[in-house]
């Protein structure tokens, strides 16, 4: 059956793609039927997204997923969200599209890296680039969907430049997109590269005292080097896409693209940093009889941090929302001007 799916997902998509396309023109007539007289005919056409878009954001999202059940980085779950969530970022805007594949990728390389050694202090270790379920797109992909749907709502579909004196509306909302998958990727590369390229045990970012490796809260100089290089990768895939995808006379009188990447970095690190005060305050981290670090208190469990409060993804998810909503702010105040 998995050998089908590649051909079997690309002869679906091409008539979805379509019927999705005629149901946009569909929706787009009435919609202008019922504003006749307010709303020109130009605008109407404009709000009517090409099938050419349709069929990329139909077929790019399953290629996706197909590619990541085959090599183990989600289950049927986690894919069926993940092609939902793929979708609306590709049908909103590209480089939305192209920070979640950043994302995907390189976090899922991140949680393959050096499991032999994971292995011994996770008691929730899982083989490959970590399988995840729907619970954990959603925490990770939710915010950055919402978003993207209000700008498919208040801007339209396509690509835009970020530019707050011109665009501010789209611009928020770009940089916003970006700086959540930019703190969730600083957060996953912290905490499955920092735990196994540290050679000394973390510090608790509350404490100050050394605990084991995995604790909630746990910070090392390495993984706090890895945050920031992950949300300034997420922030150069979000560059490239908006160089190769506006127009060349909008980027003419745009600002500067390049603080994107700045930003992502920024991103990267605050919510890494972020994601270990709330884990440290708010998530229980014991540690068993085999010595491995677990979630929950039970026989035999020492406890070492954090209040049993909320779980991983709960933290993962407040602190995508918090980053997403912080950066935009930062982003508007320092952002160089044409």
């Amino acid at each position: 059956m998995r050998d089908w799916m590649p051909l079997l997902f690309c002869g679906l998509s091409v008539p979805l793609s379509l019927f999705m396309w005629l149901g946009n023109v569909a929706v787009s007539r009435l919609w202008s039927s019922d504003f006749e007289g307010v709303i020109s005919f130009s605008h109407t056409e404009s709000r009517v997204i090409p099938p050419v878009r349709w069929l990329f954001s139909t077929m790019a999202p399953l290629a996706l997923m197909t590619v990541a059940l085959r090599r183990g980085s989600v289950n049927r779950s986690g894919a069926a969200l993940g092609i939902l969530v793929a979708f609306v970022l590709s049908i909103a805007s590209h480089p939305f599209f192209a920070s979640l594949v950043v994302f995907f990728f390189s976090s899922s390389r991140a949680t393959k890296f050096r499991a032999h050694m994971k292995r011994r202090f996770e008691s929730d270790f899982r083989e490959g680039e970590g399988q995840r379920n729907w619970v954990q797109v959603l925490c990770n992909g939710g915010m950055a969907s919402q978003l993207a749907l209000l700008y498919l709502l208040d801007c339209g579909s396509g690509e835009r430049t970020v530019d707050f004196a011109r665009e501010y509306r789209s611009s928020w909302l770009g940089v916003a997109v970006m700086s959540a998958f930019a703190c969730c990727n600083g957060d996953t590369w912290s905490s499955e590269l920092g735990s196994v390229l540290s050679h000394r045990d973390p510090v608790s970012i509350l404490t100050w005292r050394r605990v084991p490796r995995g604790t909630n809260g746990g910070v090392s100089l390495a993984g706090i080097a890895v945050s920031l290089l992950g949300g300034l990768l997420v922030g150069f895939g979000y560059f490239v896409t908006v160089r190769y995808t506006v127009e060349a006379k909008m980027l003419l009188v745009s600002p500067p693209q390049w603080p994107i990447i700045v930003f992502g970095g920024i991103a990267g690190l605050f919510g890494s940093l972020l994601d270990s005060v709330l884990g440290g305050l708010l998530q229980y981290s014991g540690i068993n009889e085999d010595g491995k670090i677990v979630d929950a208190p039970g026989k035999g469990v020492r406890h070492v941090s954090g209040l049993r409060i909320l779980d991983n993804h709960s933290v993962n998810l407040i602190s995508s929302i918090v980053t997403g909503v912080t950066i935009p702010v930062l982003a508007q105040k320092f952002w160089p001007v044409r």
